[in-house]
């Protein structure tokens, strides 16, 4: 679970919130009264959150309970993986102008897609939403996606 003490983790998820609702004019979680409430409640919900950073190679710097389960690691692992593990290699490429186009528009909703879990299993994710994480200067801090439909495919 992100560490509550660590400034990194409330302002994220208060970064995470304030972009979804920017691109989407959508609430991402509706109870986020403060900044603690927001990421606790992001960690919790029931839906797949999962945020990288803008490293050359984006690493995974957020996900929460829903997707640690889904992509079956641990906290301390998950946020030392790149993102692109996250997919099988036969799929990299399109992924790349997947980020590339989510990049260049904002968000992108309604995406699918076959993810990978660390143990190589396969599941597919319906209606996601991808966005941009930027904040109120519009200054870029990588990108996030949430997902309430998956189905497993091994």
């Amino acid at each position: 679970m992100p560490d509550l003490s660590n400034d990194f983790y409330l302002k994220h998820g208060q970064l995470l919130c304030s972009s979804y609702a920017h691109w989407t004019n959508k609430k991402l979680i509706t109870n986020n009264k403060d900044t603690e409430t927001s990421i606790i409640a992001l960690y919790k919900a029931p839906f797949a959150v999962v945020s990288h950073g803008i490293e050359n190679d984006p690493i995974f710097n957020f996900g929460n309970k829903t997707a640690l389960k889904l992509f079956e690691l641990k906290w301390d692992r998950f946020i030392q993986t790149p993102s692109r593990e996250s997919v099988e290699m036969t799929s990299r490429k399109e992924r790349e102008k997947l980020m590339a186009c989510v990049t260049a528009n904002g968000f992108m909703d309604n995406y699918s897609g076959v993810r990978v879990s660390s143990s190589g299993k396969r599941f597919l994710i319906e209606d996601a939403t991808i966005w941009n994480i930027v904040d109120i200067n519009d200054v870029y801090y990588g990108q996030a996606a949430m997902f309430e439909k998956w189905t497993m495919l091994d």
